[in-house]
């Protein structure tokens, strides 16, 4: 496909194939008309699939310059370092036009923010906490904001930045809403569902050509971490299938935990690799634990820990998504070598499934989802406290509450407006240059 199946202009076109883009990607074929067309989006691909490249191209296609003081385009991400590769891709997309555009990230003081921001600025780059910040100190208008966009939704929820993001999409009143991001759970959802107006939903999978041959995968979905241990004690139970098992956790706080929950009467039958204590069954050798006959369950911290030879172990457990998907990586992929068949058994929550995204993109090929045993008892998650948008909220009575001191202003002294800093700024500004 060319870029001309895309309906842009003849600048857009020229800009981004001096940037060296040839063809559109199919997340960008499958949104572009839909962002120009004004709905709202939930767009899901994996980490290099072109989802900013998606829609800095809608923005630059919708957006109209004027010389208006409040943003027409705010753009959510999830760190400093993603706020600044998305501005140069602007720039680099955008050369030949008088691009107004800022970023919020928290490394600046505020009063310094909010002045570039009412010399008029068309596009927003932010983290959610710090454009909630300024915002509610008056210095980030949305009042005339066309497009509310969420880029990289899934590491946001991960971050615990919902509420920010709730609070302004729903501060920015109606407009267009862009979410993309790598994976869909229901804590996003319940994020999106807060201010998404009946939105289209596009998932792309881009695995690319190569394969790489691992062992046996298996994938499940869990909740929280008490569902993950029930699960592990559930799978554990059956001694003959698992009789020789490595359970990878990503600490060794986690380890012990985890070696506690699990234990058994039989002594040396469930135990820890390098354990804290010395009274605590363990092994300080990976050989030793493969040898012994009794020693049935092994739980290995990947915090400080380098390759151990596996060989031997048919069942490989990663009760915890490594950070590294090299860590990952290095377990199950298929030792030609060694023909002996293993098993590899992934636990994964919501936020750790970009984790297992990146890694199914590593090896070109999706984990096998299992069901959940149906005896399992599932733990339920505590909600956490969060924005209520049918909160009932209390307003203060009118009437002083001062007793015998409380006086009346002097007409002198009363004070009937509140300027918020973003007009203290024009202000300033004004007084600067007249």
């Amino acid at each position: 496909m060319s870029l001309d199946k895309l309906k842009l202009s003849k600048p857009l076109i020229t800009a981004m194939t001096d940037a060296g883009y040839l063809t559109p990607k199919e997340i960008q074929a499958k949104t572009m008309s839909r962002i120009l067309g004004g709905q709202d989006i939930l767009a899901v691909g994996p980490e290099g699939s072109g989802k900013t490249t998606a829609y800095i191209l809608g923005v630059l296609m919708r957006l109209k310059y004027t010389k208006d003081d409040a943003p027409k385009v705010l753009i959510l991400v999830a760190d400093k370092d993603r706020a600044i590769a998305v501005i140069d891709q602007f720039i680099s997309l955008s050369k030949n036009r008088d691009l107004n555009i800022v970023g919020l990230y928290g490394t600046g003081g505020v009063e310094a923010e909010v002045n570039e921001l009412v010399l008029g600025i068309d596009i927003v780059v932010a983290t959610p906490t710090r454009a909630r910040a300024i915002y509610l100190k008056l210095g980030l208008n949305l009042s005339k904001l066309q497009t509310f966009i969420v880029d990289d939704a899934a590491l946001i929820v991960q971050q615990g930045m919902q509420l920010p993001v709730c609070e302004l999409a729903r501060s920015a009143g109606k407009c267009q809403h862009l979410v993309f991001t790598e994976v869909i759970h229901e804590k996003l959802t319940k994020m999106t569902d807060q201010f998404l107006n009946f939105p289209t939903v596009i998932e792309v999978e881009d695995f690319g050509d190569s394969k790489t041959e691992t062992v046996a995968q298996v994938l499940y979905q869990v909740p929280n971490y008490k569902t993950k241990i029930n699960l592990l004690r559930h799978l554990l139970r059956d001694d003959e299938v698992f009789n020789k098992v490595v359970v990878f956790v990503n600490s060794r706080l986690t380890a012990q935990k985890v070696a506690i929950s699990i234990a058994s009467p039989k002594e040396m039958e469930f135990s820890m690799f390098r354990p804290l204590h010395f009274d605590e069954n363990g092994f300080d050798d990976f050989e030793d634990f493969k040898q012994s006959e009794e020693a049935r369950v092994l739980v290995v911290a990947n915090q400080g820990e380098g390759p151990l030879n596996l060989d031997g172990i048919p069942f490989i457990f990663h009760f915890d998504v490594p950070e590294e998907k090299e860590t990952f990586l290095s377990r199950i992929i298929k030792n030609k070598e060694n023909p002996e068949e293993v098993v590899a058994i992934t636990f994964a929550t919501d936020m750790e499934l970009v984790q297992v995204k990146k890694i199914e993109q590593s090896i070109g090929q999706k984990l096998e989802l299992m069901d959940l045993p149906e005896e399992l008892l599932v733990e339920k998650t505590l909600r956490t406290k969060g924005f209520d948008k049918n909160r009932v909220v209390k307003v203060k009575a009118e009437e002083p509450a001062g007793g015998g001191a409380y006086h009346e202003k002097k007409e002198s002294n009363s004070k009937n407006y509140n300027y918020g800093i973003g007009q203290k700024a024009k202000m300033t500004m004004k007084k600067k240059h007249s």
